[in-house]
């Protein structure tokens, strides 16, 4: 676990303000912004993000259904689709498909968490409200 991984699922679970994560993600540069979004495209694919999920995480993410990730996700299937989301390039599509892929990332690992993991397991990131 490092610094980015922890802040993320901060993000993930609600224990971090969005606009704090975008202010973070807004001082990385676009390598950096790049990794991110792959990192989160990775997780929601391990968290088993399906298409459903689509309409929940583009209203939780505050995006409109015409912004550019927002229509990307609701076509096609999500594991190919997350990935065009992770790599928009322009500034304010990056700033979008993080919230997005947070938010994707939200309601899938949310499902995992009361499907698997509800009875404990071993993933540190479910420790997390615990510890702090």
């Amino acid at each position: 676990m490092n610094e980015r991984d922890f802040r993320l699922n901060e993000l993930v679970q609600g224990l971090r303000p969005m606009p704090e994560g975008v202010e973070w993600f807004d001082g990385l540069d676009s390598a950096e912004q790049s990794e991110v979004l792959l990192f989160l495209r990775h997780h929601c694919v391990q968290a088993r993000a399906v298409a459903e999920d689509a309409e929940e995480s583009i209203r939780r993410a505050g995006l409109r259904p015409t912004h550019t990730p927002a229509v990307l996700i609701s076509q096609g299937r999500i594991d190919q689709q997350l990935g065009k989301i992770a790599g928009l390039t322009p500034l304010d599509e990056r700033r979008k498909a993080f919230r997005l892929l947070i938010a994707v990332l939200t309601v899938a690992d949310k499902r995992r968490r009361e499907r698997f993991c509800s009875g404990g397991c071993g993933h540190w990131w479910h420790s997390l409200s615990a510890a702090g």
